[in-house]
Protein backbone atom coordinates (compact mmCIF):
# COMPACT_ATOMS: atom_id res chain seq x y z
CA UNK A 1 0.00 0.00 0.00
CA UNK A 2 1.43 3.45 -0.69
CA UNK A 3 2.22 5.66 1.62
CA UNK A 4 0.08 9.16 1.07
CA UNK A 5 0.83 12.28 1.72
CA UNK A 6 -2.19 14.50 3.48
CA UNK A 7 -1.48 18.66 3.88
CA UNK A 8 -3.80 19.88 6.63
CA UNK A 9 -4.24 23.63 6.73
CA UNK A 10 -5.21 25.53 10.18
CA UNK A 11 -4.77 28.39 12.28
CA UNK A 12 -1.97 28.25 14.95
CA UNK A 13 -1.05 31.29 17.64
CA UNK A 14 2.58 31.42 18.06
CA UNK A 15 2.78 33.23 21.85
CA UNK A 16 6.39 34.07 22.55
CA UNK A 17 7.21 35.85 25.46
CA UNK A 18 6.79 39.67 23.64
CA UNK A 19 3.34 38.05 22.66
CA UNK A 20 2.29 36.97 26.39
CA UNK A 21 3.30 40.42 27.45
CA UNK A 22 1.25 42.05 24.96
CA UNK A 23 -2.09 40.25 25.28
CA UNK A 24 -1.70 40.18 29.34
CA UNK A 25 -1.17 44.34 28.86
CA UNK A 26 -4.26 44.45 26.49
CA UNK A 27 -6.32 42.47 28.87
CA UNK A 28 -5.70 45.06 31.90
CA UNK A 29 -8.13 47.85 32.10
CA UNK A 30 -6.84 51.46 32.05
CA UNK A 31 -6.80 51.78 35.78
CA UNK A 32 -4.94 48.10 36.06
CA UNK A 33 -2.69 49.46 33.84
CA UNK A 34 -1.68 52.48 35.05
CA UNK A 35 -0.35 50.39 38.12
CA UNK A 36 1.50 47.87 36.16
CA UNK A 37 3.34 50.48 34.51
CA UNK A 38 3.95 52.10 37.87
CA UNK A 39 5.85 49.05 39.40
CA UNK A 40 7.64 48.26 36.05
CA UNK A 41 9.28 51.78 36.36
CA UNK A 42 9.98 50.99 40.01
CA UNK A 43 11.27 47.63 39.27
CA UNK A 44 13.54 48.17 36.26
CA UNK A 45 16.52 51.26 36.54
CA UNK A 46 16.19 51.08 32.48
CA UNK A 47 12.88 52.33 32.27
CA UNK A 48 11.66 55.96 33.03
CA UNK A 49 8.45 58.02 32.67
CA UNK A 50 8.99 61.25 30.26
CA UNK A 51 8.03 63.45 32.92
CA UNK A 52 8.05 66.49 30.22
CA UNK A 53 5.50 64.99 28.08
CA UNK A 54 2.96 66.98 27.09
CA UNK A 55 -0.45 66.05 25.51
CA UNK A 56 -0.84 66.37 21.85
CA UNK A 57 -2.94 68.56 20.50
CA UNK A 58 -6.63 67.66 19.18
CA UNK A 59 -8.92 69.49 16.23
CA UNK A 60 -11.35 67.16 18.30
CA UNK A 61 -14.40 68.59 20.40
CA UNK A 62 -13.69 69.59 23.97
CA UNK A 63 -16.96 67.52 25.05
CA UNK A 64 -19.22 65.75 22.51
CA UNK A 65 -21.88 67.44 21.30
CA UNK A 66 -25.28 66.78 23.58
CA UNK A 67 -27.29 65.85 20.15
CA UNK A 68 -24.92 63.29 18.13
CA UNK A 69 -25.90 64.86 14.79
CA UNK A 70 -24.48 67.80 15.24
CA UNK A 71 -20.88 68.64 15.77
CA UNK A 72 -19.06 70.22 18.75
CA UNK A 73 -16.52 73.02 18.93
CA UNK A 74 -13.01 72.68 18.54
CA UNK A 75 -10.91 71.20 22.12
CA UNK A 76 -9.55 67.96 22.50
CA UNK A 77 -12.53 65.17 23.65
CA UNK A 78 -9.87 64.02 26.17
CA UNK A 79 -9.33 66.31 28.07
CA UNK A 80 -11.97 66.78 31.60
CA UNK A 81 -13.00 63.05 31.42
CA UNK A 82 -14.13 62.11 35.06
CA UNK A 83 -13.08 58.47 36.88
CA UNK A 84 -16.27 56.51 37.89
CA UNK A 85 -17.18 54.06 40.22
CA UNK A 86 -19.72 51.66 39.82
CA UNK A 87 -21.22 52.09 43.06
CA UNK A 88 -21.52 55.51 42.56
CA UNK A 89 -23.06 55.58 38.80
CA UNK A 90 -26.49 55.91 38.09
CA UNK A 91 -27.41 52.29 36.22
CA UNK A 92 -30.56 51.07 35.63
CA UNK A 93 -30.22 47.12 34.71
CA UNK A 94 -27.50 44.35 36.04
CA UNK A 95 -26.78 42.17 32.94
CA UNK A 96 -24.12 44.24 31.00
CA UNK A 97 -26.34 47.14 29.24
CA UNK A 98 -26.61 50.52 30.00
CA UNK A 99 -29.59 52.24 29.95
CA UNK A 100 -31.94 51.81 26.83
CA UNK A 101 -34.21 54.90 27.28
CA UNK A 102 -33.51 57.86 24.39
CA UNK A 103 -33.96 60.16 26.80
CA UNK A 104 -30.82 59.41 28.59
CA UNK A 105 -28.05 60.96 26.72
CA UNK A 106 -25.63 59.83 29.67
CA UNK A 107 -25.79 55.99 30.23
CA UNK A 108 -22.44 54.07 31.68
CA UNK A 109 -22.62 49.96 30.77
CA UNK A 110 -22.25 47.68 33.77
CA UNK A 111 -19.65 44.97 34.99
CA UNK A 112 -20.13 41.20 33.86
CA UNK A 113 -19.70 38.57 36.31
CA UNK A 114 -17.96 35.37 35.25
CA UNK A 115 -20.98 33.90 33.83
CA UNK A 116 -21.87 36.87 31.89
CA UNK A 117 -18.67 37.12 30.27
CA UNK A 118 -18.89 33.14 29.29
CA UNK A 119 -22.40 33.45 28.05
CA UNK A 120 -21.38 36.78 25.77
CA UNK A 121 -18.61 34.92 24.16
CA UNK A 122 -21.35 31.73 23.55
CA UNK A 123 -24.27 33.86 22.17
CA UNK A 124 -21.63 35.49 19.95
CA UNK A 125 -19.99 31.69 18.85
CA UNK A 126 -21.62 30.22 15.30
CA UNK A 127 -23.31 27.10 17.48
CA UNK A 128 -27.07 25.54 16.92
CA UNK A 129 -29.38 25.90 19.36
CA UNK A 130 -28.94 22.84 21.13
CA UNK A 131 -24.90 22.88 21.64
CA UNK A 132 -25.77 26.38 22.57
CA UNK A 133 -28.20 25.33 25.38
CA UNK A 134 -25.83 22.59 26.49
CA UNK A 135 -22.85 25.51 26.33
CA UNK A 136 -25.72 27.43 28.70
CA UNK A 137 -25.52 24.74 30.99
CA UNK A 138 -21.73 24.34 31.30
CA UNK A 139 -21.30 28.00 32.01
CA UNK A 140 -23.85 28.05 34.85
CA UNK A 141 -21.87 25.35 36.84
CA UNK A 142 -18.43 27.04 36.74
CA UNK A 143 -17.18 28.84 39.33
CA UNK A 144 -15.81 32.02 40.26
CA UNK A 145 -12.31 30.38 40.19
CA UNK A 146 -13.00 28.87 36.54
CA UNK A 147 -13.36 25.46 37.58
CA UNK A 148 -16.59 23.19 36.55
CA UNK A 149 -17.53 21.90 39.68
CA UNK A 150 -20.04 19.31 38.99
CA UNK A 151 -19.95 16.19 36.75
CA UNK A 152 -21.06 15.53 32.79
CA UNK A 153 -24.11 13.74 34.55
CA UNK A 154 -25.43 16.71 36.64
CA UNK A 155 -25.05 18.32 33.10
CA UNK A 156 -26.92 16.17 31.23
CA UNK A 157 -29.73 15.97 34.23
CA UNK A 158 -29.80 19.56 33.87
CA UNK A 159 -30.73 19.27 30.44
CA UNK A 160 -33.08 16.72 30.54
CA UNK A 161 -36.07 16.26 29.11
CA UNK A 162 -35.68 18.66 26.45
CA UNK A 163 -31.99 17.76 25.56
CA UNK A 164 -30.72 14.42 25.74
CA UNK A 165 -27.00 15.01 25.78
CA UNK A 166 -24.28 12.54 25.36
CA UNK A 167 -20.80 13.19 27.13
CA UNK A 168 -18.99 13.42 23.68
CA UNK A 169 -21.45 16.24 23.26
CA UNK A 170 -20.69 17.75 26.17
CA UNK A 171 -17.24 17.37 26.20
CA UNK A 172 -17.06 19.08 22.68
CA UNK A 173 -18.92 22.40 23.84
CA UNK A 174 -16.85 22.07 27.06
CA UNK A 175 -13.50 22.18 24.60
CA UNK A 176 -14.83 25.43 23.15
CA UNK A 177 -15.78 26.98 25.84
CA UNK A 178 -12.05 26.46 27.79
CA UNK A 179 -10.98 28.38 24.69
CA UNK A 180 -13.00 31.30 25.92
CA UNK A 181 -11.41 34.30 27.25
CA UNK A 182 -9.90 33.74 30.03
CA UNK A 183 -8.16 30.28 28.54
CA UNK A 184 -8.16 27.73 30.82
CA UNK A 185 -11.94 28.63 31.80
CA UNK A 186 -14.06 25.59 32.47
CA UNK A 187 -11.20 23.17 33.49
CA UNK A 188 -12.12 20.38 35.47
CA UNK A 189 -8.64 20.09 37.83
CA UNK A 190 -5.79 22.44 38.20
CA UNK A 191 -3.93 20.38 36.14
CA UNK A 192 -6.17 20.50 33.04
CA UNK A 193 -6.55 24.53 33.26
CA UNK A 194 -2.62 24.82 33.18
CA UNK A 195 -2.62 22.11 30.28
CA UNK A 196 -5.01 23.89 28.25
CA UNK A 197 -3.29 27.40 28.81
CA UNK A 198 0.51 25.76 27.96
CA UNK A 199 -1.34 24.38 24.65
CA UNK A 200 -2.05 27.94 23.38
CA UNK A 201 1.86 28.61 23.26
CA UNK A 202 4.61 28.00 20.71
CA UNK A 203 5.58 24.20 20.53
CA UNK A 204 9.20 26.13 20.59
CA UNK A 205 8.86 28.20 24.01
CA UNK A 206 11.76 27.06 26.11
CA UNK A 207 10.47 24.67 28.95
CA UNK A 208 7.15 23.32 27.45
CA UNK A 209 7.83 19.95 27.55
CA UNK A 210 8.37 19.60 30.96
CA UNK A 211 5.78 21.72 31.76
CA UNK A 212 3.15 20.02 29.95
CA UNK A 213 4.74 16.56 31.95
CA UNK A 214 4.90 18.55 35.38
CA UNK A 215 1.08 19.94 34.74
CA UNK A 216 -0.14 16.60 33.82
CA UNK A 217 1.60 14.11 36.57
CA UNK A 218 3.60 15.90 39.06
CA UNK A 219 1.98 19.11 40.66
CA UNK A 220 1.67 17.44 44.04
CA UNK A 221 5.07 16.11 44.28
CA UNK A 222 6.44 19.81 42.43
CA UNK A 223 4.13 21.35 45.81
CA UNK A 224 5.26 18.46 48.25
CA UNK A 225 9.23 18.28 47.46
CA UNK A 226 9.90 21.60 45.65
CA UNK A 227 11.61 22.01 42.03
CA UNK A 228 15.26 20.54 43.28
CA UNK A 229 14.20 17.39 44.35
CA UNK A 230 11.78 16.60 42.09
CA UNK A 231 14.54 17.37 39.28
CA UNK A 232 16.85 14.65 40.91
CA UNK A 233 13.72 12.48 41.07
CA UNK A 234 12.99 13.03 37.43
CA UNK A 235 16.65 13.09 36.36
CA UNK A 236 16.26 16.68 35.20
CA UNK A 237 18.61 19.17 34.93
CA UNK A 238 18.21 21.75 37.52
CA UNK A 239 18.11 24.40 34.91
CA UNK A 240 15.67 22.74 33.06
CA UNK A 241 13.45 22.25 36.38
CA UNK A 242 13.52 26.13 37.01
CA UNK A 243 12.68 26.77 33.17
CA UNK A 244 9.36 24.56 33.32
CA UNK A 245 8.29 25.87 36.68
CA UNK A 246 9.10 29.58 35.81
CA UNK A 247 6.81 28.55 33.05
CA UNK A 248 3.62 27.03 35.10
CA UNK A 249 3.89 30.04 37.18
CA UNK A 250 3.52 32.57 34.70
CA UNK A 251 0.07 30.87 33.97
CA UNK A 252 -2.95 31.78 35.74
CA UNK A 253 -4.29 28.95 38.19
CA UNK A 254 -7.69 31.04 38.57
CA UNK A 255 -8.57 32.39 35.36
CA UNK A 256 -12.57 33.05 36.54
CA UNK A 257 -11.49 35.08 39.48
CA UNK A 258 -10.08 38.17 37.68
CA UNK A 259 -13.63 38.23 35.84
CA UNK A 260 -15.44 37.87 39.27
CA UNK A 261 -14.83 40.77 41.59
CA UNK A 262 -17.41 42.03 43.73
CA UNK A 263 -14.70 45.25 44.50
CA UNK A 264 -16.09 49.04 42.97
CA UNK A 265 -14.06 49.46 39.84
CA UNK A 266 -13.02 52.90 38.25
CA UNK A 267 -14.11 53.75 34.62
CA UNK A 268 -11.59 55.39 32.98
CA UNK A 269 -12.35 56.05 29.00
CA UNK A 270 -10.14 54.58 26.53
CA UNK A 271 -11.44 55.82 23.72
CA UNK A 272 -13.82 58.76 23.15
CA UNK A 273 -16.08 59.07 19.79
CA UNK A 274 -17.32 62.34 18.47
CA UNK A 275 -18.70 64.03 15.02
CA UNK A 276 -16.77 66.26 13.28
CA UNK A 277 -17.91 67.81 9.92
CA UNK A 278 -20.52 65.28 9.88
CA UNK A 279 -18.04 62.20 10.37
CA UNK A 280 -17.70 59.97 13.43
CA UNK A 281 -13.97 59.98 14.44
CA UNK A 282 -12.54 58.07 17.91
CA UNK A 283 -9.47 59.87 19.65
CA UNK A 284 -7.34 58.20 22.34
CA UNK A 285 -8.67 59.43 26.02
CA UNK A 286 -5.72 60.88 27.74
CA UNK A 287 -2.32 60.71 26.26
CA UNK A 288 -0.66 56.96 26.28
CA UNK A 289 1.69 56.15 28.76
CA UNK A 290 4.89 57.97 27.64
CA UNK A 291 8.15 55.77 28.96
CA UNK A 292 11.44 55.17 27.45
CA UNK A 293 15.10 53.69 28.08
CA UNK A 294 17.29 55.40 30.85
CA UNK A 295 20.26 56.13 28.64
CA UNK A 296 22.36 57.11 31.59
CA UNK A 297 21.82 53.12 32.99
CA UNK A 298 22.23 52.35 29.18
CA UNK A 299 25.63 53.53 28.62
CA UNK A 300 26.70 50.98 31.60
CA UNK A 301 25.84 48.00 29.29
CA UNK A 302 29.61 46.59 28.19
CA UNK A 303 31.40 48.46 31.08
CA UNK A 304 30.06 46.76 33.92
CA UNK A 305 30.90 43.51 35.40
CA UNK A 306 29.49 40.54 34.26
CA UNK A 307 26.88 40.23 36.35
CA UNK A 308 26.08 43.14 36.54
CA UNK A 309 26.16 43.62 32.64
CA UNK A 310 23.43 40.78 32.61
CA UNK A 311 21.65 42.90 34.41
CA UNK A 312 21.35 45.79 32.95
CA UNK A 313 20.94 43.70 29.22
CA UNK A 314 18.32 41.58 30.57
CA UNK A 315 16.65 44.47 31.88
CA UNK A 316 16.81 46.35 28.82
CA UNK A 317 15.32 44.08 26.78
CA UNK A 318 12.37 43.67 29.52
CA UNK A 319 12.19 47.85 29.11
CA UNK A 320 11.78 47.57 24.83
CA UNK A 321 9.66 44.90 25.10
CA UNK A 322 7.12 46.83 27.57
CA UNK A 323 7.39 49.95 25.70
CA UNK A 324 6.47 48.17 22.32
CA UNK A 325 3.98 45.89 24.09
CA UNK A 326 2.05 49.35 25.27
CA UNK A 327 2.18 50.90 21.59
CA UNK A 328 0.55 46.94 20.36
CA UNK A 329 -1.56 47.63 23.14
CA UNK A 330 -2.51 50.79 22.39
CA UNK A 331 -2.61 50.76 18.34
CA UNK A 332 -5.13 47.24 18.92
CA UNK A 333 -7.66 49.52 21.54
CA UNK A 334 -7.89 52.50 18.65
CA UNK A 335 -8.39 49.99 15.91
CA UNK A 336 -11.47 48.50 17.55
CA UNK A 337 -12.55 51.51 18.76
CA UNK A 338 -12.86 53.06 15.84
CA UNK A 339 -14.36 49.88 14.19
CA UNK A 340 -16.55 49.62 16.47
CA UNK A 341 -17.93 53.56 15.52
CA UNK A 342 -17.97 52.36 12.02
CA UNK A 343 -20.08 49.42 12.56
CA UNK A 344 -22.56 50.93 15.37
CA UNK A 345 -22.70 54.96 13.51
CA UNK A 346 -26.36 54.14 13.77
CA UNK A 347 -26.37 53.98 17.87
CA UNK A 348 -24.82 56.79 17.77
CA UNK A 349 -26.89 58.65 15.89
CA UNK A 350 -30.15 57.82 16.76
CA UNK A 351 -29.90 55.33 19.91
CA UNK A 352 -30.32 51.42 21.18
CA UNK A 353 -33.07 50.96 18.74
CA UNK A 354 -30.28 51.62 15.76
CA UNK A 355 -27.86 49.31 17.06
CA UNK A 356 -26.80 46.56 14.36
CA UNK A 357 -26.44 42.87 15.22
CA UNK A 358 -22.18 42.91 15.31
CA UNK A 359 -19.76 39.52 16.33
CA UNK A 360 -16.42 39.47 17.30
CA UNK A 361 -15.65 37.76 14.27
CA UNK A 362 -16.78 39.99 11.93
CA UNK A 363 -14.59 43.09 13.52
CA UNK A 364 -11.60 40.44 14.07
CA UNK A 365 -11.45 39.57 10.15
CA UNK A 366 -11.51 43.28 9.55
CA UNK A 367 -9.12 44.06 11.40
CA UNK A 368 -7.05 41.15 10.24
CA UNK A 369 -6.65 39.89 14.00
CA UNK A 370 -7.80 36.75 16.33
CA UNK A 371 -11.17 36.52 17.98
CA UNK A 372 -9.80 35.82 21.44
CA UNK A 373 -7.64 39.19 20.86
CA UNK A 374 -10.87 41.14 19.89
CA UNK A 375 -12.62 39.01 23.21
CA UNK A 376 -9.80 40.56 25.48
CA UNK A 377 -9.64 44.51 23.74
CA UNK A 378 -13.28 44.43 24.46
CA UNK A 379 -13.55 43.93 27.95
CA UNK A 380 -13.53 46.24 30.68
CA UNK A 381 -12.27 48.97 27.57
CA UNK A 382 -14.64 51.95 27.45
CA UNK A 383 -15.70 54.04 24.91
CA UNK A 384 -17.03 57.63 25.87
CA UNK A 385 -19.62 58.69 23.59
CA UNK A 386 -22.23 61.16 23.41
CA UNK A 387 -24.74 58.90 24.37
CA UNK A 388 -22.66 58.12 27.26
CA UNK A 389 -19.85 55.65 28.18
CA UNK A 390 -19.99 52.29 27.56
CA UNK A 391 -17.73 49.13 27.60
CA UNK A 392 -16.98 48.25 24.26
CA UNK A 393 -18.29 44.87 24.55
CA UNK A 394 -21.95 46.89 24.93
CA UNK A 395 -21.82 47.36 20.80
CA UNK A 396 -21.28 43.71 20.14
CA UNK A 397 -24.97 41.47 20.11
CA UNK A 398 -26.19 38.47 17.97
CA UNK A 399 -29.25 39.28 15.41
CA UNK A 400 -32.57 38.27 14.67
CA UNK A 401 -33.38 38.27 11.20
CA UNK A 402 -36.48 40.70 10.22
CA UNK A 403 -39.19 40.19 7.45
CA UNK A 404 -37.44 43.21 5.38
CA UNK A 405 -34.77 40.80 4.74
CA UNK A 406 -32.26 42.45 7.23
CA UNK A 407 -30.91 42.25 11.44
CA UNK A 408 -31.88 43.16 14.32
CA UNK A 409 -29.92 43.40 16.94
CA UNK A 410 -30.83 41.96 20.58
CA UNK A 411 -30.12 45.40 21.97
CA UNK A 412 -32.56 46.92 19.01
CA UNK A 413 -34.83 44.59 20.39
CA UNK A 414 -34.35 44.99 23.97
CA UNK A 415 -34.90 49.08 23.46
CA UNK A 416 -38.14 48.28 21.40
CA UNK A 417 -39.34 46.27 24.15
CA UNK A 418 -38.77 48.95 26.57
CA UNK A 419 -40.46 51.96 24.47
CA UNK A 420 -43.67 49.29 23.85
CA UNK A 421 -43.44 48.44 27.66
CA UNK A 422 -43.18 51.99 28.93
CA UNK A 423 -46.09 53.33 26.94
CA UNK A 424 -48.25 50.75 27.83
CA UNK A 425 -51.61 51.48 29.82
CA UNK A 426 -50.33 50.25 33.74
CA UNK A 427 -54.20 49.16 34.14
CA UNK A 428 -53.84 46.28 31.67
CA UNK A 429 -50.15 46.04 31.02
CA UNK A 430 -48.82 44.01 27.66
CA UNK A 431 -48.07 40.39 28.41
CA UNK A 432 -45.12 38.49 26.99
CA UNK A 433 -47.20 37.02 24.06
CA UNK A 434 -49.11 40.47 23.46
CA UNK A 435 -45.16 41.92 22.92
CA UNK A 436 -44.05 39.62 20.37
CA UNK A 437 -47.06 39.95 18.68
CA UNK A 438 -46.77 44.11 18.33
CA UNK A 439 -42.53 43.21 17.68
CA UNK A 440 -43.67 40.67 14.65
CA UNK A 441 -46.29 43.59 13.59
CA UNK A 442 -43.39 45.56 12.96
CA UNK A 443 -41.44 42.84 11.41
CA UNK A 444 -39.41 42.03 14.09
CA UNK A 445 -40.32 37.60 14.40
CA UNK A 446 -39.76 36.49 17.65
CA UNK A 447 -41.46 34.17 20.19
CA UNK A 448 -42.53 34.87 23.37
CA UNK A 449 -40.14 33.03 25.24
CA UNK A 450 -37.73 35.25 23.44
CA UNK A 451 -39.47 38.20 25.05
CA UNK A 452 -39.32 36.74 27.98
CA UNK A 453 -35.87 36.75 28.14
CA UNK A 454 -34.75 40.06 27.07
CA UNK A 455 -37.37 41.46 29.25
CA UNK A 456 -35.72 39.53 32.32
CA UNK A 457 -32.41 40.32 31.29
CA UNK A 458 -33.24 44.34 31.69
CA UNK A 459 -35.09 43.45 35.16
CA UNK A 460 -38.51 44.43 33.74
CA UNK A 461 -40.91 42.63 35.61
CA UNK A 462 -43.99 40.36 34.34
CA UNK A 463 -47.13 41.79 33.34
CA UNK A 464 -49.05 40.44 36.37
CA UNK A 465 -45.89 41.73 38.42
CA UNK A 466 -46.34 45.27 36.86
CA UNK A 467 -50.10 45.35 37.24
CA UNK A 468 -50.02 45.21 40.96
CA UNK A 469 -47.06 47.85 41.13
Amino acid sequence: MKPTLQVKLGQHLTLTPQLRQAIRLLQLSAVELDLEINLAVDGNPLLEREEDAQDEPSDAPEEPAPAPADDGPDGDPREELPELRWDDADVSGSRGNARDDDESDEGVACPLDLCEHLSWQLRLSHLGPRDRRIGEALIESIDDDGYLGCPFEDIQAALQPDIQATPAEIETVLHLIQHFDPVGVGARSLSECLAIQLGMLDAATPGLALARDLAAQHLDALARVGPERLAAQLKQAPTAMLEAVGLLRSLDPKPGARISSDTAEFIVPDAVAYRRGGVWKVAAAGSPPQLRINRQYERLIGTASRNDDNYLRAQLQEARWLIKSLETRADTLLRVARSIVRQQSGFLEHGPHAMRPLTLREVAEELGLHESTISRATTRKYLRTPRGTFEFKYFFSSGIATDSGGDASATAIQAMLRRLIGAENPRTPLSDAKLADLLKGEGIPVARRTVAKYREAMNIPSSNERQRL
